[in-house]
């Protein structure tokens, strides 16, 4: 989404690096990007990959308690991070609060929370994928046939 990467471009880390240099991970794959994106195509292109918790421990990881690119986002290294992400907002069932605009805005950026790695992720650290569909799992087996491919229709609000 255009709008979405121009507004992560303009973003910072402390340390000074762009965004846009880091990998982003996000902490729960069933977040409102995931919800954007299958509202928006087919559940037979998509796959969440698995990442291994070891790229916490990569020099210069960095973690965003909430969606990178928001106005009240803390940053922090990996094992300082994690204790600023709110892990019960962060794998809710929904982000919804109705009758309270502020809190569902705040809900969806806390949901969206990341672990930045700098430059990339290496292929080692990738240990499985999830796919909401069995065309999709067909496919990603037939492409990356060594990848442990799980159904899991929930991660992609069917």
């Amino acid at each position: 989404m255009a709008a979405i990467q121009k507004r992560r471009a303009l973003v910072r880390v402390p340390g000074g690096r762009r965004l846009h240099e880091y990998v982003n991970l996000y902490i729960n794959g069933r977040n409102p990007m995931m919800f954007t994106i299958v509202r928006g195509g087919s559940l037979d292109d998509l796959c969440l990959l698995r990442v291994a918790p070891a790229v916490l421990d990569l020099d210069g990881v960095v973690v965003a308690d909430c969606n990178a690119s928001s106005d009240y986002v803390r940053f922090a290294d990996a094992r300082r991070g994690l204790q600023l992400v709110d892990r019960d907002e962060v794998f809710a069932q929904y982000w919804t609060h109705p009758g309270d605009p502020i809190a569902a805005m705040r809900h969806k950026s806390r949901m969206c929370a990341e672990v930045l790695v700098p430059d990339r992720v290496e292929p080692k650290y990738v240990v499985g994928a999830y796919v909401g569909s069995s065309a999709a799992s067909r496919r990603l087996a037939s492409e990356a046939p060594s990848l442990d491919v799980t159904p899991d229709e929930y991660k992609f609000f069917s």
